[in-house]
C-alpha cells in the first residue's frame, strides 16, 4: 500500500494530478489525501509508510500495580498450598478492590513470569459425564485417605462433602477410621445440617456389609433415617470423583505446613483448614463463589417421605447401659430413658424429635422402645410393649 502512496502524492506534488483528480483515479478520498500530503512535507517519503492502528493508550490496559498484585498472590497462594489459578487470583482482586483482567489476561501474565508449569495434555473436561446434585443435602459423598503424622505414624482422615456445593460437612483424623467413626461423624452431621436424601461412597467396609451379605451399623442408621445409599462400581473411582478430587486439594495444603506430631494437632490442621476451605477459598466448579455460600444459597433435599418443613430433630448413637436405661440430656436436664433389662449392652441409634424418642437397635433395625418426651419427669418409661420397625425404614 505505500507504494501506491507515494505514486499518488508525487503525482500531486508534481502538479500531474490535482487532489479531486487523484482522489477519483485511485479510488482514494480527498481527506485521506490532505493526511498523506500532510505527513510527507512532515516526514517525507517515510512518512507514507504504513502505521499500526492500535490505540495510543488502552483502557483495558493492566496496569503495573495489578501486575505485581498478581505475580504476588500467585507465589503467596502456592506458598500456602492454596489453590492459585486466574480463576482465584481474580476473585482476591475483587476482594481487594481491584478490577481483575480477564482470566485469560492472568494466565499470560503467569507463563509470562515463568510462573506457570506446563503440564501433560489431559483429556477435555467436554468428554467427561458429569453428574452434580440440584440441591444441597440431595447427595453427600464421604471417603477417607491416608495421611502420615511427623514420626511415619498412618492415620486416616475421614471426609463428608456435599455433592452439591462442594461443603466440606465434617474432616476429621483418626487411627484407622473405624464403622463406629463413620457412623459418629454422619450423624454430627445430621444434627448441624439435618439428613441428607442420599450418601454416596466406595464398597469399604466401615460404609457397607453387603459383600457378607449383612448390614453394618452405618446401614442400620440410614436406613432408619430413610436416607438412600449408593455405592460406587469396584475399582471405580470416578463415581466418587468430586470426593477423590479434594483429597489433592486438602494433602497439597496440608504438604505446605509443618508435619503434625500428634493426631489432635493435626485436626486442628483440618479444622482451620475447613474453615478456609467452605469461607474463604471459591471453588472453581461453583463459578468462583464459595462453597458456604452455594450451601446457603439454595433449598435443601430431604429424605423421601420427609416433609420440607418437618421440625428439627437429633440423632444420637449411644448402647443401653447395664442398668437397661439410656441417658440423654434434653435443654440443659439429664433424663434417664427406660429401654429394659434384656437390651442391655445393646448398640442403638436414637432419634428424637419435639414429641418423642425412638431406640432402634442397629444389629437388627428393630424399634426397642418408644420414649415421650416429658420434660417434667426425670424417668421416660418404655412405651414400646412388642418390638417393631420404625416406620418408613428399610427391610
Amino acid at each position: 500500500m505505500s507504494s501506491k502512496h507515494r505514486v499518488v502524492v508525487l503525482k500531486i506534488v508534481s502538479g500531474q494530478l490535482t487532489v479531486t483528480a487523484a482522489a477519483a483515479e485511485y479510488g482514494l478520498s480527498r481527506q485521506y489525501l490532505h493526511k498523506l500530503l500532510a505527513r510527507y512535507r512532515e516526514d517525507g517519503l517515510a512518512g507514507l509508510e504504513p502505521r499500526s492502528r492500535a490505540p495510543v493508550t488502552s483502557p483495558q490496559q493492566v496496569t503495573d500495580r495489578v501486575r505485581q498484585r498478581i505475580l504476588t498472590l500467585r507465589t503467596a497462594l502456592v506458598a500456602e498450598g492454596l489453590d492459585a489459578g486466574p480463576v482465584t487470583i481474580a476473585w482476591h482482586l475483587r476482594g481487594e478492590g481491584l478490577q481483575p483482567p480477564s482470566t485469560s489476561t492472568i494466565r499470560r501474565i503467569l507463563h509470562a513470569s515463568g510462573l506457570i508449569v506446563p503440564e501433560p495434555r489431559k483429556r477435555p473436561r467436554s468428554s467427561y459425564v458429569r453428574f452434580e446434585a440440584a440441591q444441597p443435602n440431595e447427595t453427600w459423598q464421604s471417603d477417607f485417605t491416608h495421611w502420615r503424622l511427623a514420626d511415619g505414624t498412618d492415620v486416616e482422615i475421614l471426609n463428608w462433602l456435599d455433592d452439591h456445593s462442594r461443603m466440606l460437612l465434617s474432616c476429621t483424623a483418626h487411627h484407622p477410621v473405624t464403622g463406629r467413626n463413620v457412623v459418629d461423624t454422619f450423624l454430627a452431621c445430621v444434627d448441624d445440617y439435618g439428613p441428607p436424601a442420599s450418601t454416596l461412597t466406595d464398597n469399604g467396609r466401615v460404609y457397607t456389609a453387603r459383600h457378607s451379605h449383612a448390614r453394618n451399623a452405618f446401614e442400620y442408621v440410614l436406613a432408619a433415617l430413610n436416607v438412600i445409599q449408593k455405592n460406587g462400581a469396584p475399582n471405580h473411582p470416578q463415581t466418587q470423583g468430586k470426593i477423590e478430587r479434594f483429597h489433592q486439594t486438602l494433602k497439597r495444603w496440608l504438604t505446605a505446613r509443618p508435619r503434625a506430631t500428634t493426631i489432635p494437632q493435626l485436626q486442628g490442621q483440618l479444622d482451620a483448614f475447613r474453615e478456609h476451605y467452605n469461607q474463604r477459598r471459591p471453588h472453581r466448579a461453583l463459578a468462583g463463589t464459595t462453597p458456604a455460600t452455594a450451601y446457603a444459597a439454595t433449598v435443601k433435599a430431604v429424605p423421601a417421605g420427609t416433609r420440607p418443613d418437618a421440625g428439627h430433630y437429633r440423632v444420637r448413637y449411644d448402647h443401653v447401659g447395664s442398668n437397661g436405661k439410656i441417658s440423654l440430656r434434653r435443654a440443659g436436664r439429664m433424663h434417664h430413658l427406660g429401654i429394659g433389662a434384656p437390651h442391655r449392652g445393646k448398640r442403638c441409634i436414637l432419634i428424637a424429635d419435639d414429641a418423642t424418642v425412638a431406640v432402634i437397635h442397629l444389629d437388627t433395625g428393630e424399634i426397642i422402645a418408644t420414649n415421650t418426651i416429658d420434660p417434667g419427669r426425670t424417668y421416660w418409661r418404655n412405651q414400646e410393649r412388642e418390638p417393631g420397625r420404625w416406620p418408613g425404614s428399610r427391610s
